[in-house]
């Protein structure tokens, strides 16, 4: 940046990167970077970088990309694309070979070329046509080296605030990590573990820093710090540490695309070359203001019904069926069971693992072609997420226990659900699983009223509007052909992926 600043700098080539968003602040790298001559940026997407190069090459993703790379024990693997750029776009190390004067060639052949003079092998093509069937090039591992590791406790200490301020920790965000993901609707939307917020970033902390300030839910606080200052709604989180604000970054975003423009705050202002991570001395002032968030845990009323069971190992070894003691109620039906001659389904997930990530979530949208909804409709309670994973504090609040409970449609033997639909839209399957059938629900919303566990989503409009354009073939290839895309005006739920189910007997009928 000195060197820019001072024009020593002619051609500047930014490959894979966006540093006029999230380079520290303090290095005004957008400035600087108008007194280059030439700048060339190589990416994914015409961010923020690029608007101040005069040329923009577009890079290849990673599943168009041949390349290589190496394991965690050195190993070289090959990495190989699962489909042809689909706009002409090229890797990095084409750039780089062509910045080095080795011409234009394609990604496959630098690859193939530098391994072929490295390895030196007079059998190379049978050897580098099972280096790519294998996806890696044998006996390339690294030596194992001897380190030491220090226990001095005082080498792992947070930096302390100072006596008159804060601490303020920014970390990059959960789910658009540093920004590169702001435009990934999916990941806007996902509620971020322990605080549910989606759509923004927050002032995350603690119930005991929240009283000593005066401020409390969505409140909007300034944070200042070495001259510097942002604006950001305070969230309440029980178990933050107190005299610490955390502050995420990746939002605020001016050229992310569609999804992610001015989505939250740019908190990379406060980030500075001395202090990248953790401010000391901050200031914190309630501005007057409030902030409304969109937060999906506080509108599900489970009427009573307690959905976290919890035990140590020993009491369940000793009580395995400690559960009933509760308020179980044994079931009981007009309606006869079901018999299952074959298969019957079921999906377990470890809640001694789980830890409220939300992958499954994200994973489930892409899946089955579920719809975001924006924030002002999470507001409302109607995001459309099959999955949710609810979250509960147990004891002190500024110290409290943390229950994670991943919450599915539960695929019941005798479900409410299908009792009360007068369309005959939920069914039950002959393998167990509670069926829909959208081309027939009308959307009552009675087996929702219905449903015990509030899995249920109302497809409230047509939100795939933006997808049916013919002619745009890119964007049509988000939605996996296997699932059904709904239309508005039905109820939707977690399926158990019965086409994942039915791919999965076909495969095996054809194996016999």
């Amino acid at each position: 940046a000195d060197e820019m600043e001072q024009g020593q700098v002619q051609l500047l080539v930014v490959a894979g990167c966006n540093p006029v968003y999230d380079a520290p602040a303090d290095l005004e790298f957008a400035r600087r970077m108008e007194k280059v001559g030439v700048r060339i940026h190589l990416g994914l997407l015409a961010d923020e970088t690029a608007a101040v190069c005069q040329w923009q090459i577009p890079e290849c993703h990673f599943l168009e990309s041949w390349g290589d790379a190496r394991a965690h024990d050195g190993t070289v693997t090959l990495t190989q694309p699962l489909i042809a750029p689909l706009f002409g776009s090229k890797t990095l190390i084409e750039l780089v070979a062509l910045l080095a004067g080795e011409g234009a060639k394609s990604n496959y052949d630098l690859v193939r070329d530098h391994w072929k003079a490295e390895l030196n092998r007079p059998d190379f093509d049978s050897f580098w046509a099972k280096c790519i069937h294998d996806g890696f090039i044998p006996d390339t591992a690294s030596q194992p080296r001897e380190v030491t590791v220090t226990t001095d406790p005082a080498a792992f200490a947070p930096a302390s605030a100072e006596a008159d301020g804060l601490e303020v920790v920014l970390r990059p965000d959960p789910t658009v990590f540093d920004g590169r993901f702001a435009n990934n609707g999916w990941l806007q939307e996902v509620p971020k573990p322990f605080s549910k917020v989606t759509w923004d970033n927050t002032a995350l902390m603690s119930p005991a820093t929240a009283k000593r300030l005066g401020v409390q839910d969505e409140d909007v606080v300034e944070i200042a710090a070495a001259g510097r200052k942002v604006a950001l709604p305070v969230c309440v989180q029980p178990g933050h540490a107190d005299d610490s604000i955390t502050v995420h970054l990746g939002f605020g975003r001016t050229r992310a695309g569609k999804v992610g423009n001015k989505v939250g705050v740019d908190t990379y202002v406060l980030r500075t070359s001395a202090a990248p991570w953790v401010l000391t001395g901050a200031a914190v002032r309630k501005t007057g203001r409030r902030y409304a968030l969109a937060r999906t845990q506080m509108h599900w009323n489970m009427e009573g019904r307690n959905l976290v069971r919890h035990t140590d190992l020993e009491h369940f070894r000793k009580e395995p069926d400690f559960v009933k003691k509760y308020d179980y109620i044994p079931p009981a039906s007009i309606t006869p069971g079901h018999e299952y001659r074959g298969n019957s389904w079921g999906m377990v997930v470890d809640l001694g693992v789980c830890n409220g990530c939300n992958a499954c979530v994200v994973a489930c949208n892409a899946e089955n072609n579920i719809a975001i909804v924006g924030k002002d409709q999470v507001r409302r309670g109607r995001e459309m997420h099959w999955i949710r994973i609810d979250q509960y504090y147990e004891g002190d609040p500024d110290a409290p226990a943390l229950h994670t409970q991943p919450v599915a449609c539960q695929h019941c033997e005798n479900a409410p659900c299908e009792v009360v639909c007068p369309v005959a839209a939920t069914v039950h399957g002959d393998e167990g699983t509670n069926d829909m059938v959208y081309n027939r629900c009308v959307g009552t919303r009675f087996c929702a009223n219905n449903c015990p566990y509030k899995v249920r989503r109302f497809n409230f409009f047509n939100y795939r509007k933006d997808l049916e354009d013919p002619e745009n073939e890119v964007r049509k290839m988000v939605l996996n052909p296997e699932v059904t895309v709904r239309s508005r005006g039905v109820m939707e739920k977690c399926t158990f992926c019965v086409q994942r189910i039915q791919a999965a007997k076909i495969d095996a009928k054809n194996r016999r």
